[in-house]
C-alpha cells in the first residue's frame, strides 16, 4: 500500500475542551516520509506527533517541544489512523485542538470529502518482533500490542458503573471508522464534572461536546446549576442515567469512544503497525506508555 496524504487543506475552528481558548487549525497535505507534524504559528515552532513528545497526558494527551505544547490532539491523530492518512501537516494558532463535538466525526468528514490521495513511496508498516505490554498494577489496566498480519484493536473497559457497565469494542482497518467510531464522543460522570468545574477544568465543556453520565441521584438544585453552567434553559436525567444534553449514538459509544482515544494515542509510535492492540481500562497514560514502547522496539 501506499502512503497517502490529503488532496486539499482542511480548516477548522473552535474552543478547547480544557481550555476554552478559541483555535484557528489547517490540516494541510504533507510530502511523503513526514509523517503528523503540529506547527504552533503564533509561536513559530514544530511538534512532531510522537510519543517521545508526550508531555503529559491529564485527561488528555499533550505533545511539547521547547516551550510549545498542543494539547487534546487525540482525536485529529485517530482520525488520521481511521481515514488511512500518513502526512499532513497541522497548524493552529494556540495550544489546544478544537474539542468540536467531543469526537472525531466533524474530522473524518472534512477529510473524506476533501479527498485522501496515495502517494509514491510504499507505507512502511510498523512489524512487532514481539509482544508488548504495558500494565498498570494500581489501576488494573493493561495495553497488549502483538505481531499480526494487519492492525486491529479490541478493548474491554469496566467503568464500575451501574450506567455504563462493562463495554467492549473492536475495529480494525476492514471496518468503516468514520460511522461506527469517528462519531462517538468524549463522555465524562457527572461528580466529574463538578469537581472538574470547581478547579477551572472543561473550560470548553457544553452540553454539545460531551456525554454526561450521571451515576449518583442527584437533586433539582444541582440539576439546576449544571444547565447554568452549560448555559442551557433546562437540563434532567434520563431514565437510563445520562444528562438529557444528547442522544447516544450507540448504546456502547462511550466504550467506542475509549477505542477512539486508544487509535489516536497508538498512532504516535510514529506510523502504522503490523498488530493487534488489546487493552482493559486503556487511558491516556498507559496508551502513550504503550506507543513509546512500541518505538523502542522499532
Amino acid at each position: 500500500m501506499k502512503e497517502r496524504t490529503l488532496s486539499k487543506s482542511c480548516k477548522f475552528e473552535g474552543k478547547g475542551l480544557h481550555t476554552g481558548v478559541y483555535s484557528h487549525m489547517t490540516v494541510s497535505p504533507a510530502e511523503s516520509g513526514t509523517g503528523i507534524v503540529f506547527v504552533r504559528t503564533d509561536l513559530g515552532e514544530t511538534i512532531p506527533a510522537l510519543a517521545e513528545n508526550v508531555s503529559s497526558t491529564a485527561r488528555c494527551t499533550l505533545i511539547s517541544k521547547g516551550d510549545a505544547s498542543v494539547s487534546t490532539i487525540e482525536h485529529l491523530m485517530s482520525a488520521f489512523t481511521g481515514l488511512g492518512i500518513d502526512n499532513a501537516i497541522v497548524e493552529i494558532d494556540n495550544g489546544e485542538v478544537p474539542i468540536l463535538d467531543g469526537s472525531a466525526r466533524f474530522y473524518a468528514k472534512a477529510f473524506a470529502e476533501a479527498g485522501v490521495v496515495e502517494q509514491d513511496a510504499e507505507r512502511k508498516y510498523f512489524d512487532i518482533p514481539e509482544t508488548v505490554e504495558i500494565k498498570d498494577e494500581k489501576s488494573g489496566s493493561w495495553v497488549r500490542i502483538e505481531p499480526a498480519g494487519h492492525l486491529s484493536y479490541d478493548i474491554t473497559v469496566d467503568f464500575n458503573s451501574r450506567v455504563l457497565g462493562v463495554q467492549t469494542a473492536h475495529w480494525d482497518e476492514t471496518e468503516d471508522y468514520a460511522s461506527q467510531i469517528a462519531v462517538c464522543r468524549t463522555f465524562v460522570f457527572f461528580h466529574e464534572v463538578q469537581f472538574l468545574a470547581s478547579q477551572g477544568l472543561v473550560k470548553g465543556g457544553d452540553v454539545d461536546n460531551a456525554i454526561v453520565v450521571v451515576e449518583h441521584p442527584v437533586d433539582d438544585a444541582t440539576i439546576a446549576h449544571m444547565a447554568e453552567l452549560f448555559n442551557q434553559p433546562k437540563l434532567s436525567v434520563t431514565p437510563e442515567g445520562y444528562l438529557s444534553n444528547l442522544v447516544l449514538n450507540f448504546p456502547d459509544e462511550c466504550g467506542r469512544h475509549k477505542l477512539l482515544d486508544l487509535i489516536g494515542d497508538i498512532r504516535l509510535a510514529g506510523g502504522y503497525l503490523r498488530a493487534h492492540i488489546s487493552a482493559y481500562k486503556p487511558g491516556h497514560t498507559i496508551n502513550t506508555n504503550a506507543a513509546k514502547a512500541v518505538q523502542k522496539l522499532i
